[in-house]
C-alpha cells in the first residue's frame, strides 16, 4: 500500500496514546480528545469500513482520581491506577460512540494473549465476530493485573501484532508528535519524515524518548519497532497527531507513512520474531549463518558450535553467530541436555551413534524465522 491509497484501507487499527488522550501530566481525561478520536472512527465506519481502537490511558486517566500528578513507577501503584482509570476510560468511548449510535466493546489483553498460540487464536475469534456484529472494539492492555504488559511499550507494540492478528489493512499510530522528524522536533532545521518505504533507511535518524506529557511509556523507539513489526508483517502503517489524523487518513502528505516491506507473515512466525520468548540460545558457525540466510534451510547439528541456557523441545531458542549476533528465532526439536553430544556432527552420524530419532533437524526451516 502507498500514502494515496490509504482511503482503499478496508480494516484499519487505531492506536491512541496516553498523552493524546490525556493532555498534560496529571490532568484528567480530555473528553475532548476522546470525542475527536470518535468522530473519526465514525466516520471511517460510516464509510464501511471495519475499525479496531487500541487505546492507552489507563493508568494516566487514574491519576487524578488518586489525587497524583505523575505516572507512579512502582507496580502495585500502577495496577491501582490502572484499575481506576480504566473504568473511566470506557465509559467515556462508550458514551461517546453512543452519539454516532455505534456499539463499542471492552477487550483487555495481556502479553500471554498474543505470546501463547491458543491464547492468540482466542482472541482473534473474539475480535472477528466483534467485527462481524459491527462493534469496534477497544482494546487496551490489561495493566490491573499484567506485570510485564506495563512496560510493553504504551500498546505501540501490541498495536503491531493485533493489526496482524486480524488482517489489518493499516495500522495507525496516533500520538503527541505529528511526525517521524529526521532530529529531534525542537532543533531547528529538523524534517519532518514523509515516506518511509522501507524500515532500516532510518539507521540515521534521531529517535526520540517518551512524549511531552510524561504519562506515556513509549515514545519514538516503540513507534518504530511497532512500524518495523507492522511492516515486516504487510501491513502499512502511518504515523500522525489528533490534529491532522483526518487529513492523513485521506491521503494527504501530513504525519509520516511507512510503506509495508513484505508479504503477509503466518501469526506463527510473527509470534517467533515478536512475541515469543526465547529460553535459550544455540550458537552457530560461519557456515550455519550463511546457509539460514542465504539458503533458507534448516538448522543441522553440524552447523552448532555451544548451547546456552535451559529447555525443552519445543521452546523457543535464539540462534547467535560466533560474533554475538543474533540471527533467527525458532523452535527447537530437542532439550538442551541433549544437544552437547550433537554439536558437530551430520544427522547421519547421530542416526547410526543415538538411533534414528536423532536423524532429523535442530530447528527445522518451517519454525524459524530470520531477524
Amino acid at each position: 500500500m502507498k500514502r494515496n491509497q490509504i482511503n482503499s484501507a478496508e480494516r484499519v487499527v487505531i492506536k491512541i496514546g496516553s498523552s493524546t488522550l490525556t493532555g498534560k501530566a496529571g490532568e484528567q481525561l480530555d473528553k475532548k480528545n476522546v470525542d475527536s478520536i470518535v468522530d473519526i472512527v465514525a466516520s471511517l465506519r460510516a464509510a464501511g469500513k471495519e475499525v479496531l481502537l487500541v487505546s492507552s490511558g489507563a493508568i494516566a486517566a487514574g491519576l487524578a482520581p488518586l489525587g497524583m500528578t505523575v505516572r507512579p513507577k512502582d507496580l502495585a501503584t500502577q495496577q491501582a491506577a490502572a484499575s481506576v482509570g480504566q473504568g473511566l476510560l470506557i465509559s467515556y468511548y462508550n458514551e461517546a460512540f453512543t452519539r454516532h449510535s455505534l456499539l463499542s466493546s471492552q477487550v483487555l489483553l495481556t502479553i500471554d494473549d498474543v505470546v501463547r498460540r491458543a491464547h492468540y487464536q482466542n482472541a482473534q475469534r473474539t475480535l472477528f465476530k466483534l467485527l462481524q456484529l459491527g462493534v469496534v472494539p477497544i482494546i487496551n492492555e490489561n495493566d490491573t493485573v499484567g506485570v510485564q504488559e506495563i512496560r510493553f511499550g504504551d500498546n505501540d507494540r501490541l498495536a503491531a501484532l493485533v493489526s496482524h492478528l486480524i488482517g489489518a489493512d493499516l495500522l495507525v499510530l496516533v500520538t503527541d508528535i505529528d511526525g517521524l522528524y529526521d532530529a529531534p522536533p525542537s532543533n531547528a532545521g529538523a524534517k519532518r519524515v514523509s515516506d518511509v518505504p522501507d524500515i532500516s533507511l532510518l539507521a540515521n535518524v534521531q529517535i526520540g524518548g517518551v512524549g511531552s506529557s510524561g504519562v506515556g511509556s513509549g515514545g519514538m523507539v516503540t513507534k518504530i519497532d511497532a512500524a518495523r513489526i507492522a511492516t515486516g508483517a504487510g501491513v502499512s502503517m502511518l504515523l500522525t497527531s489528533l490534529e491532522k489524523l483526518s487529513n492523513a487518513l485521506n491521503g494527504e502528505d501530513e504525519g509520516t507513512f511507512f510503506e509495508a516491506v513484505a508479504d503477509r507473515k503466518s501469526s506463527r512466525l510473527l509470534w517467533l520474531a515478536h512475541a515469543s520468548t526465547p529460553s535459550g540460545k544455540i550458537i552457530i558457525d560461519d557456515g550455519a549463518v550463511t546457509a539460514l540466510k542465504e539458503r533458507g534451510v534448516s538448522l543441522l547439528p553440524a552447523g552448532v558450535r555451544n548451547v546456552e541456557g535451559e529447555f525443552i523441545a519445543g521452546d523457543t531458542v535464539e540462534l547467535v553467530s560466533l560474533q554475538g549476533v543474533v540471527i533467527a528465532r525458532g523452535l527447537v526439536a530437542f532439550d538442551s541436555v541433549e544437544i552437547p553430544k550433537m554439536i558437530g556432527k551430520s544427522t547421519k552420524e547421530l542416526a547410526q551413534t543415538f538411533g534414528p530419532e536423532y536423524e532429523r533437524e535442530l530447528v527445522h526451516r518451517d519454525d524459524l524465522v530470520l531477524l
